[in-house]
């Protein structure tokens, strides 16, 4: 699976040029109507080893991740064994971490004209989130939220959710939404729209302090999944039995094969899958 070796500081700066790459492909699409296609956007994963794990045993997710814009190491163990599988190479040695990338992007953005725009998780949540982003960062521009609910949408919800994105002129939507529906979404958002999807899983919770947060010093040893069972057993007990076994798995036969294959070029772009796996809200606002 390609992860790119980013640091924290670094990947903000990706996450940032991407979204000015597609604001410069939309002002070309207004200023020539007449262009063939609606440029792609750039969908950014957070790839832990629960999902590399979903990856390993479903194509779709697979193919999904291979061909995204960008994915990042959000788990500590996806960079202790890149560097495993990588001997020899210098690889940054701590993860890029979904809350700390939001925070660290509205960090940079702030006094710019990049746009922000969350999606998901329930309307508590994102206005809680909404008044911690204010709270922190004063000036950096939120254009809009929608909180999807939990059920098969609509065609005509689908085109409300992107024309209200697309209003909003948002250059980066936040999407919260949980692995891997979060992942399918921002890729069929981006086949739609030219932005950049990033899915952040938790950090919607996290950041809004509407769920506890490991310490500090359980992130950083790779221990975060052991708190967070202990707060949710019965929600997460098979996801890290199954997910962490799975994953130790597949690096061991990786392992087994010599190591981690050549990096290879990955494509640009990609036919966004069809509408009927995506949700989308009637509860989408914008500020006045």
């Amino acid at each position: 699976m390609p992860i790119t070796a980013h640091t924290r500081e670094s990947a903000a700066h990706h996450v940032l040029q991407l979204a000015h790459r597609n604001r410069d492909a939309r002002q070309v699409r207004t200023d020539a109507p007449d262009a063939l296609s609606t440029p792609r956007g750039s969908d950014v994963h957070l790839s832990n080893a629960y999902t590399l794990a979903l990856a390993d045993q479903d194509a779709e997710l697979e193919s999904l991740l291979r061909s995204a814009s960008l994915n990042l190491p959000d788990g500590q163990s996806v960079v202790w064994a890149s560097r495993l599988l990588h001997r020899g190479t210098t690889l940054p040695s701590t993860r890029v971490y979904g809350p700390d990338l939001l925070l660290d992007v509205f960090e940079q953005s702030q006094n710019t004209d990049v746009r922000h725009y969350l999606l998901g998780s329930t309307p508590q949540v994102l206005d809680a989130l909404h008044g911690e982003l204010r709270r922190r960062f004063p000036r950096a521009q939120i254009v809009g939220t929608c909180s999807p609910p939990f059920r098969t949408l609509t065609v005509e919800e689908l085109l409300r959710q992107a024309e209200d994105i697309r209003t909003a002129e948002a250059d980066i939507v936040w999407v919260g939404l949980g692995t891997p529906k979060q992942d399918h979404w921002a890729a069929d958002l981006c086949g739609q729209l030219p932005v950049v999807a990033v899915a952040v899983g938790a950090a919607f919770d996290f950041i809004a302090g509407t769920k506890p947060q490991a310490p500090p010093w359980m992130r950083r040893n790779g221990l975060e999944w052991a708190f967070r069972l202990g707060c949710e057993p019965r929600r997460l007990w098979r996801r890290y039995l199954f997910g962490n076994a799975r994953f130790l798995w597949g690096v061991t036969r990786q392992l087994a094969r010599g190591g981690a294959p050549r990096a290879r070029s990955r494509p640009t772009g990609r036919e966004p899958r069809g509408a009927g796996r995506r949700r989308t809200s009637d509860g989408c606002r914008r500020p006045a």
